[in-house]
């Protein structure tokens, strides 16, 4: 069950309080036990109740929850209430109106739970390369494919390999979109949305075959000759409005070869500054949680003066 939390301004040491934790069918504040949260009021009821600024959306990147998602956040930013999300799926649908809702309200966006979850990646597109001249992007932005296919490489069943991304949190209980490549494809299409502009409703997506039954053998004969199997997302400046995914061997000396586990990379290719690279911040619920407390400091926190 997906869930919003509505968060507030406060003095002190700890700059953020949560004000409301909403679900599809309730609203309360922990610590109070969920037997005793009301009804689940308008969300522009719990908005002015509180006096929140920022909505944080931790719900399922799914078509069942797009519509009541984009609402919100469309609520929330006409109201000047930041959004920060953890979900895809109203970002590939709702990209324009979202931007739009947000200049009407003067209010902010910040995606990072969407994009790389701990690794700062949408911090990179957003700000960190601007006026670099970036023309491409490559990246393994998914753990899971990057932890599966070690694991393969080490010679265990994908069966396996799957089950223990699942148990240790990093793979979802439908690891389909993580396997297929269309998950790091989502991410690199809401990265180059950020990146150039480009409206991400419009960014079509092709890829190339996923990790299946017979990835394994690629695996063990990629490590055979020092390589590794990665799975790639690629976008480029020069290519406007498309974006790759597939599996491909890579080098010592690759950022993307490096990777171990579950970690993630992302390239920025900057012609004239040389290759920006951010690589690391594996995925787990707790990387992706901070992540969204990350995005909420940035927006909502008090601005500060000289290098602050």
């Amino acid at each position: 069950m997906g869930r919003a939390y509505a968060g507030r301004l406060t003095g002190g040491a700890l700059p953020l309080r949560l004000a409301a934790v909403r679900t599809s069918a309730a609203e309360g504040l922990p610590p109070e036990p969920r037997g005793g949260w009301g009804p689940l009021p308008p969300l522009a009821e719990t908005l002015e109740r509180t006096g929140a600024a920022v909505l944080a959306q931790a719900v399922p990147s799914s078509p069942a929850v797009r519509e009541q998602a984009a609402a919100d956040a469309l609520s929330a930013l006409r109201r000047g209430v930041h959004v920060v999300t953890a979900a895809k799926s109203h970002l590939l649908s709702h990209w324009g109106e979202l931007a739009l809702a947000a200049a009407e309200g003067g209010s902010r966006i910040r995606i990072s739970g969407a994009t790389g979850a701990a690794l700062p990646t949408a911090d990179l597109a957003r700000i960190g390369v601007r006026g670099l001249g970036c023309r491409t992007l490559r990246a393994c932005p998914n753990g899971t494919a990057t932890f599966v296919l070690d694991r393969l490489a080490d010679g265990e069943p994908l069966p396996d390999a799957v089950a223990e991304a699942q148990r240790r949190g990093i793979a979802e209980a439908d690891p389909t979109a993580d396997l297929s490549g269309a998950d790091a494809a989502v991410k690199v299409r809401l990265l180059a949305a950020l990146l150039w502009g480009w409206d991400a409703t419009a960014v079509r997506m092709e890829a190339g075959p996923g990790i299946d039954a017979g990835t394994a053998e690629a695996a063990r004969a990629a490590a055979a000759r020092g390589r590794r199997l990665r799975s790639v997302a690629t976008a480029s400046a020069d290519e406007p409005l498309v974006v790759r995914v597939g599996l491909a061997e890579t080098e010592p000396g690759d950022p993307l070869h490096t990777l171990r586990g579950p970690e993630k990379a992302a390239v920025y290719g900057c012609p004239e500054a040389g290759d920006i690279t951010v690589s690391g911040g594996r995925s787990s619920p707790l990387g992706a949680a901070l992540a969204m407390v990350k995005d909420t400091l940035d927006v909502a926190g008090p601005v500060g003066s000289g290098f602050a």
